[in-house]
């Protein structure tokens, strides 16, 4: 045992070099050289375990071989998918057309004009597209706050006669695609919508193009975001101690005094992460933008044409994908320091069963008529999309029924005894299907691998470690797209064009998702459990899978759930991945509207939503749900 012990840190050091080594061969060919296959990949892994076994045998990590083997391969794959395609899409930004590190064209590139330009507040056209994208996602970012929390207060304080349309609230932002809601504004509100032809023929009003530009883009990102936000300060308020407020009450405080003093203070940072989530999906979004921005530019259109448009400039999509982390990363920062140390906890272990306060009658009659209105607006534009894959053309008011889009988008024919899928959304939507069933599980089982090791063990570089598994979640979609695009477009992981990079960016996305799943579920399961099984002398692989995984099935379930449905609706990192072989229904969709084909792109969407929200209903019928034991609220008492 002493001789092996001795041995260990030469072999981790051994192993170690070699994947340096092995990397380093492969880099160093360039563009010219030969692409990894299984094999290396195989041979790749082999040796990162051999190396966590190393440490593990060294005396790091506990000595404990489990989790230093989950430690350091999940740590290595987001090294090489999360930091290296990221890292070198930043780098890319220094380099000009030729590859040659040229500073000066890399200055140039971040300090242009179109990207800073301030023209719109000193008489001019228009700002630069860090300027728009900043306006657009501050204002969306308050917006989806202020909207959310008003219809948290309207669900939770305002009586339960609509509970149900506030949790379809809840459901609507999973099972829909990012630009569906933009296509339901155009056929509302552009030259030739329903309500535009509508009010043209009432009251004369002239044909306006106001939808297109920073209104319609702010209008759509607040319909598609706030649910985000509602859920967020929906479960805030749902957690706040409803014996705090009735201790207020006892003291005689008013209503509206017990909701300043007690309440808002315990809702900040539910306000906090809510901005902040608006805010970043604002920056990222490129459905909404693509489908209404106009001449209101905005980074990740910028950054999209600048791949897939005629120049082909690598090297000014790498600039603009660094100002928009840079802008994620300081609204991350700016939170932290918002938030600072306060301790917000009002649940603890004791029991509370306590009434939460009514709002002031004012103020729930106003949120309750508001939260109604919103929704109504948000479902009719749902229910245009709906009804518009039936009808001939809902955007020039034509609403002859018909069913030729779902024809030429889902035609099934028979031949030779077997169903042949001729429609042309056929192929995107299958290859859909399976890139996200893919996704799904690999998704669960990293998330929740590093969730087991950050929660229930403990070993040098842990915080480190859950520091990186939560990166990748402050990287943009659009960022994430360039940076595989730039990395792994030569060899030796040349990866682009296939269905790895697809399932890979699916899985490094969502994976901060899996993380935080189960780390929420781990916190509900006594360790005392992991304690009893290892002192039956029962390995910590044996410990996990047969004690711990059992017991994670809720966050398992919810991983599965979140990866497959973002998988089938995600449009801004795979945009710039599809391909013609391997296309997905989103790029499909967006392939349509930008080609003017508004019914197809309808009909396909209305299959989307449909099929997501029948998986997602299954799915909870099957799993049940669980439920906080209160005392209903009394609407109007004191």
């Amino acid at each position: 045992m002493t001789a092996a012990r001795g041995i260990a840190p030469l072999l981790a050091a051994a192993s170690g070099a070699a994947v340096l080594v092995f990397l380093g061969q492969g880099f160093m060919q360039g563009a010219g050289g030969t692409a990894f296959g299984a094999l290396h990949y195989a041979a790749l892994l082999a040796l990162v375990f051999v190396f966590a076994r190393s440490l593990a045998r060294s005396g790091f990590f506990v000595g404990d071989i489990t989790v230093a083997s989950i430690v350091v391969v999940i740590a290595a794959l987001l090294g090489l998918f999360i930091f290296f395609p990221v890292g070198k899409s930043l780098l890319a930004a220094l380099l000009d057309n030729q590859g040659r590190f040229a500073p000066t064209l890399a200055f140039e590139r971040l300090l242009a004009p179109d990207i800073w330009g301030l023209g719109c507040f000193g008489g001019g056209t228009q700002c630069g597209v860090a300027i728009n994208s900043v306006v657009l996602a501050t204002i969306v970012g308050f917006g989806t706050t202020i909207i959310g929390l008003v219809m948290a207060l309207a669900a939770q304080r305002g009586g339960q006669r609509f509970s149900g349309l506030y949790r379809v609230m809840a459901v609507l932002p999973i099972v829909t695609p990012p630009f569906v809601i933009a296509l339901a504004l155009v056929v509302l509100f552009g030259r030739t919508g329903l309500v535009t032809s509508w009010l043209n023929t009432l009251f004369d009003l002239p044909r306006t193009r106001w939808i297109y530009g920073l209104t319609g883009v702010t209008l759509a990102q607040l319909l598609t975001f706030t649910p985000i936000a509602f859920m967020i300060l929906h479960g805030a308020l749902a957690a706040v101690s409803p014996s705090l407020e009735e201790a207020a009450q006892t003291l005689r405080a008013s209503r509206a005094r017990v909701f300043r003093t007690v309440t808002w203070p315990l809702l900040r940072p539910a306000l906090a992460n809510s901005f902040l989530l608006g805010f970043v999906e604002s920056l990222a979004d490129f459905g909404n933008p693509v489908v209404l921005a106009g001449n209101y530019e905005v980074l990740s259109t910028k950054i999209f044409f600048a791949v897939a448009g005629a120049q082909h400039e690598p090297g000014r999509a790498a600039a603009l994908a660094t100002v928009l982390l840079a802008f994620t990363l300081l609204a991350f920062w700016l939170q932290q320091r918002w938030l600072g140390r306060a301790s917000y906890v009002s649940v603890s272990g004791k029991g509370d069963a306590g009434l939460p306060a009514p709002l002031p009658d004012g103020l729930r009659r106003a949120c309750v008529g508001f939260a109604m209105a919103w929704i109504v607006f948000t479902l009719a534009c749902y229910a245009v999309i709906l009804v518009g894959g039936f009808v001939k053309d809902i955007g020039r008011g034509d609403m002859t029924p018909v069913i030729a889009h779902f024809k030429e988008g889902f035609t099934v024919e028979w031949r030779d005894g077997a169903p042949a899928f001729v429609g042309s959304a056929w192929n995107s939507f299958f290859t859909t299907i399976e890139v996200a069933a893919i996704a799904a599980p690999l998704t669960a089982i990293v998330g929740l691998l590093a969730a087991y090791v950050i929660t229930r063990q403990q070993f040098a570089g842990r915080r480190a470690f859950e520091f990186l598994t939560m990166v990748a979640f402050a990287v943009p979609g659009t960022v994430i797209g360039v940076a595989y695009i730039v990395a792994f477009n030569v060899p030796p992981l040349e990866l682009t064009g296939g269905l790895a990079i697809l399932v890979l960016c699916f899985v490094f996305r969502n994976m901060p998702v899996g993380v935080r799943a189960g780390i929420a579920a781990l916190a509900q399961i006594d360790k005392s459990l992991d304690e009893a099984s290892s002192t039956l002398r029962a390995s910590t692989w044996r410990t996990l899978t047969k004690v711990v995984l059992p017991l994670l099935k809720p966050a398992i379930v919810a991983t599965l759930i979140f990866s497959f449905t973002h998988a089938m609706t995600a449009v801004s990192a795979v945009i710039f991945l599809a391909t013609a072989k391997y296309n997905l229904a989103t790029v499909y969709i967006i392939g349509r509207v930008e080609a003017g084909e508004y019914p197809l792109a309808i009909a396909y969407s209305t299959v989307l939503i449909v099929f997501m929200l029948t998986v997602l209903l299954l799915v909870q019928r099957a799993t049940g749900s669980v439920k906080i034991g209160r005392r209903p609220l009394v609407t109007g008492s004191s």
